[in-house]
């Protein structure tokens, strides 16, 4: 199955620890709309500048809560990026098992679009049918 549409996106910088090895935190809040209505928060890791402009990583776990499509609940993607000299390469995937509720027994991945500072989303996924 496909789902898609907008998101609005807050990064929030979190303090730094001492001993942080460099690595920025951030709170992410967002509000989906589309396919996926609801809002998900969550945390992300990054790496501090690298000595090569444009490389570096980040992961990040967020907790979605809403509506897919006609079917309620909540579910956790986690992302894995990396930037390679500007060229970016992202998965954001569904933890498994992590679907309540209508959305029980969801999995699926999800990609992000960014064009001209607009967040759109693709969202291809499996769920099993309602009772």
């Amino acid at each position: 199955m496909h789902a898609s549409g907008t998101f609005e996106v807050k990064l929030t910088p979190q303090a730094a620890e001492d001993g942080d090895a460099g690595l920025g935190r951030m709170s992410i809040d967002k509000q989906f709309h589309g396919d996926v209505e609801g809002t998900s928060k969550g945390f992300m890791l990054s790496s501090a500048a690298t000595i090569v402009k444009g490389s570096g990583g980040y992961v990040a776990m967020e907790r979605v809560t809403g509506k897919l499509k006609d079917r309620a609940g909540s579910f956790v993607l986690q992302h894995s990026g990396t930037m390679t000299r500007g060229t970016p390469q992202m998965t954001i995937t569904v933890v498994p098992d992590s679907g309540t509720d209508q959305l029980a027994g969801l999995a699926g991945t999800m990609t992000i679009k960014i064009d001209a500072g607009k967040h759109a989303y693709e969202f291809e996924y499996t769920l099993p049918a309602t009772p």
